[in-house]
């Protein structure tokens, strides 16, 4: 091969956007994530490296015992052998993970098969992989009962005996369940005024003669109870804040 024409190097994660083969080059660049999805870039020499290859190219120890995971167009994860010859533009894969870890937990993004090192992942991990499109959100699919929304600051354990399987979908409204003499009402807005609890406990109750009292308990915003007059209000928890309101009757 003629070396004096080679490029200096060539981009994985361009030849695949661009649907094109590699160019002849003397480096090919790729990114490798550890522990993680934190990618920085590496370059190998081959486009056809071993797996101990892409470890090396990344600054990684292949005796250490990582575990290698390309990841595909489609996203699924797939088991990169450290002995074995892994063609970058034939798997389509751009983006590496190593985990240090003789073990890894399976779980699904929308049917698609991950495989994951470490026994947690967090939700801002579950969206860089489930890659949701604008409006839609992850959820854990929870058999027979309600998804559960998974925030960026979630942690999901994946050490419980079967696979976790996740969902992306339309982010769904959310409300606030808080209870009002002792009756669990729904609001549109973490936000409530007092107003508006009077409302909800005595509805077209109001006149020139009545007053209204008013105490909260378990509340988000501080301080978490107290009193609440006229003009006020309280930022509520997404369930379990309690409102007891008097009505009193003025001669």
């Amino acid at each position: 091969m003629d070396t004096h024409n080679l490029l200096e190097h060539d981009d994985l994660g361009d030849a695949l956007r661009e649907g094109r083969p590699l160019r002849p080059a003397r480096g090919y660049r790729i990114l490798v994530a550890q522990n993680g999805l934190d990618f920085s870039l590496f370059t190998v020499n081959d486009p056809i490296p071993l797996g101990r290859q892409i470890l090396e190219a990344a600054g990684l120890e292949p005796r250490d015992g990582y575990s290698l995971f390309g990841i595909l167009k489609s996203g699924e994860f797939e088991d990169v052998r450290l002995n074995e010859p892994f063609d970058l533009t034939e798997r389509g894969a751009e983006r590496f993970v190593a985990f240090l870890t003789d073990r890894y937990f399976k779980l699904t993004i929308d049917d698609r098969e991950v495989a994951w090192g470490k026994p947690v992942i967090s939700g801002m991990e579950l969206n860089k992989l489930a890659e949701p499109r604008e409006g839609e959100c992850v959820f854990l699919d929870v058999r027979g009962g309600e998804d559960r929304l998974i925030k960026p600051a979630d942690v999901v354990n994946l050490d419980d005996p079967g696979i976790e399987h996740f969902i992306t979908a339309p982010m769904r409204p959310v409300t606030f369940e808080i209870i009002v003499n002792a009756r669990p009402r729904t609001v549109n807005d973490c936000h409530v005024t007092f107003e508006q609890v009077v409302q909800i406990a005595f509805p077209d109750q109001n006149g020139p003669n009545v007053a209204f009292s008013m105490t909260f308990r378990h509340a988000a915003s501080m301080p978490h109870a107290g009193e609440l007059g006229a003009g006020g209000s309280v930022n509520v928890k997404e369930k379990g804040t309690v409102f007891n309101v008097t009505r009193t009757v003025q001669s």
